[in-house]
């Protein structure tokens, strides 16, 4: 058995969380390179290049590359043979980490305590939503996403009956890219769980999220399929910024999992061109 200390866990969070607020992935900076190249359109290669722009002075300079830090997403997948040296959990630990890297790292904290009625600020960018699973092994693997409001609102979930057609499933996920339009901040990239039951269905959908982009599902029908809806989105023309354009989405990805023989549901998260994440392996 192997053992970790507490404060390992929450420094490693907190330096997560600051380096993704500050540093867009290559792969994601690499698409919005590529996509400036095809497109046609003058003031789509201007917002492209803003974009761009805005990505490069966020690394140099250590600022937040989007005033809304979001809501800290967590995967934490814990190897079977790894222990915390600590009567606190591993939650506690990325949630002091979440605290410390919003606090040093002076970004927006966005989170309320209660959703309904009086909507107070938790002044933490806490509690973070926390993914957890064991893996084999002795090491713990940490992946935070700093998931944005405006994206984030524009996510969808339905039930669809288990006699739809593929074809139904592609036009309800393309209507919901539309309609979730300039308001999530396109080019997107749209995470998409088939399959599961309502929660994991969800879960996938956010999953999907952090694969790279340009990488497709190992299985062939679900590869074809990431390449339709690709297309069929871009082809919406709303373009980067909502201004028009070749560039919808940079990508789509999909997880699917078992379900019912009753069900076949089907969600669809959408994240901005903003899209931070770093992960670390302890």
């Amino acid at each position: 058995m192997r053992y970790i200390e507490y404060q390992t866990i929450a420094d490693t969070v907190k330096k997560l969380c600051i380096e993704a607020a500050h540093e867009l992935p290559e792969d994601v900076l690499a698409a919005l390179e590529s996509a400036k190249k095809q497109e046609s359109s003058d003031t789509a290669v201007r917002t492209l290049d803003m974009l761009i722009e805005n990505a490069k002075i966020a690394a140099s300079e250590k600022i937040p590359l989007c005033q809304d830090t979001g809501i800290t997403v967590v995967f934490a997948e814990q190897g079977a043979e790894l222990a915390i040296k600590s009567n606190a959990t591993i939650l506690d630990a990325i949630n002091a980490g979440v605290q410390a890297g919003y606090d040093e790292g002076f970004l927006r904290k966005s989170v309320v305590a209660e959703p309904l009625n009086q909507r107070t600020n938790t002044k933490t960018n806490t509690p973070a939503v926390i993914h957890y699973s064991l893996a084999p092994g002795d090491k713990l693997k940490i992946t935070v996403m700093e998931k944005g409001g405006g994206c984030e609102n524009k996510s969808q979930f339905k039930m669809f009956n288990p006699t739809a057609s593929k074809a139904q499933v592609i036009d309800w996920i393309v209507d919901t890219a539309k309609t979730a339009g300039p308001d999530a901040c396109p080019p997107f990239v749209v995470g998409i769980g088939i399959g599961g039951d309502f929660e994991l269905c969800c879960l996938l959908s956010k999953k999907a999220l952090l694969r790279k982009i340009g990488r497709r599902n190992p299985d062939n029908f679900y590869a074809d399929l990431e390449k339709t809806l690709l297309e069929k989105i871009n082809s919406l023309g709303i373009g980067p910024g909502g201004f028009g354009g070749k560039t919808t989405t940079l990508d789509c990805f999909i997880e699917y999992a078992p379900c019912h023989i009753a069900s076949l549901p089907v969600a669809v998260n959408i994240e901005c061109h903003s899209h931070r994440h770093k992960t670390a392996v302890i």
